[in-house]
């Protein structure tokens, strides 16, 4: 009789756990679409002159006139969404609050010293460095951290289960 009671016990823990692991899946699939989303409508939510300068052939252009604090405002928003989204992309896949709280510094981290590099090369070394631009400012607009970090820390969790 203890048996059948156990056995029980442990099909419901494991019915339990799947669909624990399918509703994480399930919001990390959202919050990859939320991250398209914040790509596909980059147009109309922020401001950024570069977004059609440099899908163009800029190499031969004239960077395009910005307003430096407008500009700032929005790469500071729109890296904020990306980086909300790919903390809580995070938080889901490894449950770890500490982690979380070292991703978080690591995002403000690199947002500063983006935005130093990135108003550095447009302020001081201008259009002889289209692709150091180019490059800051991707990191800015795109959620490429997240990229780095998911197997980095996937990784280390491995590790330490060892």
């Amino acid at each position: 009789m203890v048996c059948g009671h156990s056995g029980s016990i442990n099909f419901l823990f494991m019915l339990k756990k799947r669909t624990e692991n399918i509703m994480r899946l399930l919001l990390f699939v959202v919050f990859i679409a939320l991250l398209a989303i914040i790509r596909a409508y980059e147009e109309v939510l922020f401001y950024d002159p570069f977004l059609e300068f440099f899908k163009s052939e800029f190499t031969n252009r004239s960077f395009p006139e910005y307003n430096g604090f407008r500009l700032f405002i929005s790469l500071l928003f729109r890296y904020f969404l990306n980086s909300a989204v790919s903390l809580a992309m995070i938080f889901v896949l490894f449950k770890d609050k500490e982690m979380l709280k070292f991703t978080s510094f690591l995002y403000m981290l690199f947002f500063i010293l983006l935005m130093l590099a990135f108003y550095s090369i447009l302020l001081f070394f201008g259009e002889a460095n289209y692709l150091a631009l180019f490059y800051v400012r991707r990191f800015l607009i795109q959620p490429l951290f997240v990229i780095l970090f998911i197997p980095a820390f996937y990784y280390q969790a491995r590790l330490l289960k060892k």
